[in-house]
């Protein structure tokens, strides 16, 4: 097998790894190799652990070699996102407020990662408790786009984003509570997926735990399948946590598409997306048609923007969390932050419940829409990365630090599993993502299609300019 590992794919490499082709040692020492060289280009690391990393390593290469059972991802290297708590490494949220923080205990997520076999080789950078869509925070500092690192490789998931687009590692864990999965894969040209709310438990309980998932990035749509199986599963420590089975998200990368009744929406209603933006994710649709599949283009999904709705429950929830940080260290926050911050704890019980009840009706005027389609197809964003250093692109200056990304935001209220798959790139070669939406508990759907449009037009061979 070829030992550039980088852009190898996780199942490619697995199979090779159980095949004693590949050495997890020699793989790990190949990936914190590559690490060292790129990302100071790219900051996309807020703790980098490469001794804990190579012992890892060393562990799979032991049990490999002494022919002891093998995990789904044995020997593989991942990063976790610093908004998931790897237990004895620094837990600090993006923030200088918690820069000292080191967490407890493994989040559930991490648990099954390490249960699995995977070696995590530090804490991926985020923007300041995952409150922008941009890769900076006050601890960490800028993170920078592969593609082109004069730009952001968006949030909050930063880091995650550009180590997997830059080959560091074939995939890594990020959250998502507004499209900070989703946001970033758009940026940087990768599969990004928030499974059904729940599907993946979140512990220790999140900031906006009626908002927040854990999910995969990653160049492939099946590496991201494999990942998502094994992090996938109910656990006590979730109350929300979805119970049953796991589905087979693998076995439906291989399920022809053929017969979905998909919709098309350019901007959901309300969007103003830049029209080469929305005219590269709309070829990327219409190809499901020449797939056999009914393609209906729905230009009023939603009555109104449900940004209020959104912003009034995650600003509130992280900004309670905050609390005492906005009222005796607001100097260590991200302005940007604290300022919203300040606005949504200011708001009364009265307006939060109101936006409560408005948001159980958005979720039922999309049950009600998924009654006559498997699948709804967005722009993942309205442009293509922007400059480093900025809150909100140039072209939104009326939009705020979340506000401006339109599409995430809606299927974090309504739990729906929701994906950004790579539809194809600017003339300046800036990636665009297309955003998939199912019905609830179906995930399969999302793969099924992603695998297909994969398959259609490949994007994986693509590597951004930095990889070299």
């Amino acid at each position: 097998m070829n030992t550039d590992f980088a852009y190898q794919t996780a199942l490619d490499l697995s199979r090779a790894i159980a095949a004693r082709q590949v050495s997890p040692v020699e793989l790990m020492q190949a990936c914190l190799a590559r690490i060292e060289q790129i990302d100071p280009k790219l900051n996309c690391f807020a703790s980098y652990t490469p001794e804990l990393a190579l012992e890892a390593a060393r562990r799979a290469e032991q049990a490999l070699m002494s022919g002891q059972p093998l995990g789904p991802l044995h020997g593989l290297p991942i990063s976790v996102k610093d908004l998931i708590a790897v237990k004895d490494l620094r837990y600090t949220f993006g923030s200088r407020a918690m820069a000292d923080n080191v967490a407890g205990a493994d989040a559930p997520s991490v648990e099954r990662i390490r249960a699995a076999g995977a070696c995590i080789i530090g804490k991926s950078t985020t923007s300041e408790f995952g409150c922008k869509a941009v890769g900076d925070s006050p601890l960490s500092g800028i993170t920078r786009n592969p593609w082109n690192t004069g730009t952001t490789p968006g949030g909050s998931s930063a880091g995650a984003a550009a180590s997997v687009a830059a080959g560091l590692t074939p995939f890594a864990l990020g959250t998502d509570g507004g499209g900070s999965i989703r946001i970033p894969a758009a940026l940087c040209g990768l599969f990004g997926i928030k499974a059904q709310f729940g599907r993946v438990p979140v512990y220790p309980v999140s900031a906006t735990p009626t908002l927040a998932h854990v999910g995969p990035l990653a160049r492939t749509v099946r590496d991201a399948a494999l990942l998502l199986s094994v992090i996938s599963g109910q656990d006590d420590r979730d109350p929300f946590s979805v119970a049953g089975p796991v589905p087979d998200y693998l076995g439906a990368c291989e399920r022809p598409v053929k017969g979905l009744r998909i919709a098309w929406s350019r901007t959901l209603g309300y969007a103003r997306p830049d029209p080469e933006v929305a005219d590269i994710a709309q070829r990327a649709a219409l190809r499901f048609a020449e797939m056999g599949c009914e393609v209906v283009e729905v230009e009023q999904v939603m009555a109104q923007d449900p940004v209020d709705l959104w912003t009034s429950e995650f600003y509130a929830g992280v900004g309670v969390r905050l609390k005492k940080q906005l009222m005796e260290q607001r100097d260590l926050l991200d302005p940007a932050v604290a300022d919203i911050l300040g606005q949504a704890l200011a708001q009364t019980s009265e307006a939060y419940y109101t936006r409560v009840f408005q948001r159980y009706e958005l979720r039922e005027t999309m049950r009600k829409f998924f009654e006559r389609f498997d699948l709804l197809l967005t722009p993942a964003l309205p442009c293509a990365a922007f400059e480093v250093g900025l809150n909100t692109p140039p072209q939104l200056p009326d939009r705020n630090i979340v506000s401006w990304v339109y599409y995430t935001y809606p299927f974090n209220l309504t739990g729906q599993p929701a994906a950004s798959v790579p539809a194809g790139f600017t003339r300046a070669g800036l990636p665009v993502g297309l955003q998939m939406v199912a019905r609830m508990h179906h995930e399969t759907d999302i793969f099924r299609a992603a695998a297909a449009l994969e398959a259609c037009q490949p994007w994986a061979e693509k590597k951004p300019p930095i990889s070299s």
